[in-house]
């Protein structure tokens, strides 16, 4: 019996040496060869789990930070374009101010909208399936913010339409919407103007902060400074990974 004991301790024994020394052996011929074990599921998953976070909450926040529609080129939300001739025609008649504090006031809506979207794009992303994660990242480098966008943009305008609205109003941006196409509205023979400004801003808000996204995501894709955690440092960074 005790012979029976002490092989089963030497055969324990053995095999943890040997699990050991082929883990010693596979971290030795990685640091040598450059080379890296596949990365798993988990692995996967989580990297993307971490890049979406950060690059969401980064776009977010820009996004919602003062001249962060109005200020950047790329978001800004000019005067609703079907009724660009009301604004040249105020323009012309030397009102042009009230123009220019209306669009004023839809950037500032949609800044203030968009502190509303961090919380909603962290659930969508952390039920993301493991084949969802595959996906993207073998995807078009704007895979990611596609799915964002499928999952999260009819929750995204139903949030942001009331606070948009509140924005509007508390910025006066409504009265001076009123004022503009009325104004215009009197001029003989044009046809009157009846933009949906909720509707319109809350979509310009939207492509927004999908266009702030996708250049997130860009660059953790392509730029190895972004990836600023070990995990986004293995994933974006391997040529290889295994699933399903």
């Amino acid at each position: 019996m005790q012979l029976f004991k002490s092989a089963q301790i030497l055969i324990v024994l053995l095999t943890f040496l040997f699990v050991s020394a082929c883990a010693q052996v596979g971290d030795i011929t990685r640091q040598l060869t450059g080379a890296e074990l596949p990365l798993t599921e988990q692995e996967v998953t989580n990297g993307l789990l971490n890049a979406l976070e950060v690059g969401a909450l980064r776009a977010a926040t820009n996004a919602s930070a003062l001249d962060g529609f109005f200020g950047n080129e790329l978001l800004f939300i000019v005067f609703p374009p079907e009724a660009s001739r009301a604004a040249n025609t105020l323009r012309d008649i030397g009102m042009g101010n009230l123009v220019d504090d209306f669009v004023r006031t839809l950037n500032r809506s949609a800044e203030e909208a968009s502190k509303q979207a961090a919380p909603i794009f962290t659930n969508a992303i952390r039920q993301m399936t493991i084949q969802d994660a595959f996906e993207i990242l073998n995807g078009p480098q704007n895979a990611a913010t596609e799915y964002l966008r499928r999952t999260t943009s009819v929750q995204l305008a139903e949030v942001f339409s009331p606070v948009i609205s509140q924005a509007l109003n508390s910025t006066e941006a409504t009265r001076y919407w009123g004022d503009i196409t009325r104004r215009y509205n009197q001029v003989p023979f044009v046809r009157p103007v009846q933009t949906d400004l909720v509707g319109y801003t809350t979509e310009r808000t939207l492509n927004g902060l999908f266009t702030l996204l996708a250049q997130e995501e860009q660059a953790i894709r392509q730029d190895p400074a972004k990836r600023t955690t070990d995990i986004l440092r293995r994933v974006f960074g391997h040529s290889s990974v295994t699933g399903n």
